[in-house]
C-alpha cells in the first residue's frame, strides 16, 4: 500500500485517522443528527458511546494479548505518515469506526450508507497512512460490527418489552 501512495490524499487519509481517535467523532455524529432531527439526544448518545467505547476497549485486549508489532516495526519499506503506538491487532480505529457506523445506522437508516462509507475510509486510512496491515483492519471492523449489533440488542430488547402490551387481562400477581 505504501508503494501506491498518491501525495494529493496523503492529507485526506492522515484527516480520517485523526478523526477517528477513540470513536469521538460517532458520538459527536450522534449528538448533530440528533439536534438536526429534533430528536431527544440521550438514546443515540447511550447507544453509540457503548458502542465505541466497548470496541475500543476490547480492540486494546485483544491488542495485548496477541502483541502483532506494526508495519513500521516489521516492514523495513513502511514509511508510515503519522505516529502509533502500541500494538497492531486489530485496528481500534476500526473497530470504533464500525461499531459506531452500526449504532447510527439502526438509529437512522436512511443514513447507512454513509456511515459505512466513513467507518471505511477510516478503517482503510490506517492501512494507507502505514500503522496497520489489511487483516487488522478487517478483524477491527468485524469485532466493531458485532459490538455495535450487541449494545443495539441490548439496548433495543428492555424498550420493547416495556412497551409491549401484556399478553393477558390478568392484573398483577397479588403479593
Amino acid at each position: 500500500m505504501v508503494e501506491h501512495r498518491a501525495g494529493l490524499l496523503d492529507p485526506v487519509f492522515v484527516g480520517l485517522s485523526t478523526v477517528g481517535y477513540f470513536g469521538a467523532a460517532w458520538i459527536a455524529l450522534a449528538v448533530a443528527i440528533s439536534l438536526a432531527t429534533r430528536r431527544n439526544v440521550a438514546f443515540p448518545v447511550l447507544l453509540t458511546a457503548s458502542s465505541v467505547w466497548t470496541a475500543d476497549l476490547l480492540a486494546r485486549a485483544i491488542k495485548a494479548g496477541v502483541e502483532r508489532p506494526r508495519p513500521s516495526l516489521t516492514v523495513p519499506q513502511a514509511d508510515p505518515l503519522i505516529g502509533a503506538s502500541g500494538w497492531s491487532f486489530p485496528s481500534g480505529h476500526a473497530a470504533t469506526a464500525f461499531a459506531g457506523a452500526v449504532s447510527l445506522a439502526y438509529l437512522w437508516r436512511r443514513g447507512m450508507p454513509l456511515f459505512f462509507l466513513l467507518a471505511a475510509a477510516i478503517a482503510f486510512s490506517r492501512v494507507y497512512v502505514g500503522v496497520h496491515y489489511p487483516g487488522d483492519v478487517v478483524a477491527g471492523a468485524a469485532l466493531g460490527t458485532a459490538v455495535g449489533l450487541a449494545w443495539v440488542a441490548a439496548l433495543r430488547r428492555p424498550r420493547q418489552s416495556a412497551e409491549a402490551p401484556r399478553q393477558s387481562g390478568a392484573g398483577p400477581p397479588a403479593g
